[in-house]
């Protein structure tokens, strides 16, 4: 029998609240988007995924991607590598002393991070991935794991990298029931996931095609999985939580990029502020009547101001105001 949509999931000694995830998402899940996710019942976030090596270098930028919201409890981030010493070097960093869970990728696609030997390329590699996972769970983190199904379609293997993951000590296991060369495109392999499940007694996360509350439910039911975790849903409306978890009336898009952006306003500035958000919410006006016209404008706001006075005219809504995050700018860090 499957488990429930918002049923509780351990991590070790940690308990997510629920087990409707929120994907890590290069680019896109900061903390105020993270936080916005929560506010809709993510049970739990991750960081976009930070290089190891940029870690330990005391990046700037790496430093910002893994800025954290006093309202963030449990909140996972991932690194991605293929150094097994560097990898737990990074999780013992001053940076992540904040985060009691690390997620380790393997599992992206893209061919930067593929001919470096990280990400999805580790599944070609059984005892590199295998000593990554032991030497990052010795740091006394709770270490997940997110990967695919394999790199390519007809040479999968699950369950055998499910086993090797919780061998070495793994929390819990995220699935993406694609192989590499899918990306992000054709049916999850649910008979995969479902393997990985079987395979092992740790938590199994399922991943992939999950935009609506029948699709979660769908993946529950036919590969026996704790949980899904939702992606490319969240980007467009991350409201989604809310609506997979059973509950939620419609939310106030308008209101949501300004609380947004008064989140963001004191920790990136207002340029970086600005072309996130103008990126965010051309994702946030999908389906809006006339949105390919707003969109060609709204990557035409020069300002915080002019974005405000778009998202009246998009919404219908009343400016900001005094109490406008956009008019808010003497706090800015420009960065």
């Amino acid at each position: 029998m499957s488990v429930k949509l918002g049923e509780r999931v351990q991590i070790g000694g940690i308990v997510a609240k629920n087990n409707v995830f929120c994907a890590p998402l290069a680019g896109y899940t900061d903390f105020a988007f993270r936080k916005l996710c929560y506010s809709f019942g993510a049970g739990l976030c991750f960081t976009e995924m930070v290089s190891a090596k940029g870690l330990l270098y005391d990046n700037e930028a790496t430093k910002l991607l893994l800025y954290k919201d006093k309202s963030e409890e449990e909140t996972a981030a991932q690194l991605f590598g293929s150094d097994p010493a560097v990898l737990r070097a990074a999780c013992e960093s001053e940076l992540l002393r904040d985060f009691p869970i690390v997620d380790l990728n393997m599992g992206c696609p893209v061919p930067k991070v593929f001919k470096n030997g990280e990400g999805s390329a580790l599944l070609l590699n059984f005892p590199l991935a295998e000593k990554i996972v032991s030497a990052c769970k010795a740091s006394g983190k709770k270490i997940t794991v997110k990967f695919r199904i394999g790199v390519e379609r007809g040479k999968v293997f699950a369950a055998e990298f499910a086993k090797l993951c919780e061998g070495a000590g793994a929390d819990l296991i995220t699935v993406h029931g694609r192989t590499r060369d899918m990306y992000y495109a054709g049916e999850p392999d649910y008979a995969q996931i479902a393997a990985a499940k079987r395979a092992v007694k740790i938590p199994v996360i399922a991943n992939g095609g999950i935009f609506t509350r029948e699709d979660a439910r769908r993946m529950l039911d036919e590969t026996g999985a704790d949980g899904v975790m939702v992606a490319r849903a969240a980007m467009y409306d991350p409201h989604v939580f809310a609506e997979i978890l059973g509950g939620g009336a419609e939310w106030d898009k308008a209101a949501a990029i300004r609380g947004q952006i008064a989140d963001m306003l004191p920790v990136y500035g207002e340029k970086f502020t600005l072309v996130q958000m103008r990126k965010m919410t051309a994702f946030y006006i999908h389906g809006v009547r006339g949105c390919a016209q707003y969109r060609n404008r709204l990557f035409g706001c020069e300002s915080l101001k002019e974005l405000d006075a778009l998202l009246c005219e998009i919404f219908g809504t009343g400016a900001g105001g005094e109490d406008s995050a956009c008019l808010s700018v003497d706090s800015r860090r420009d960065s």
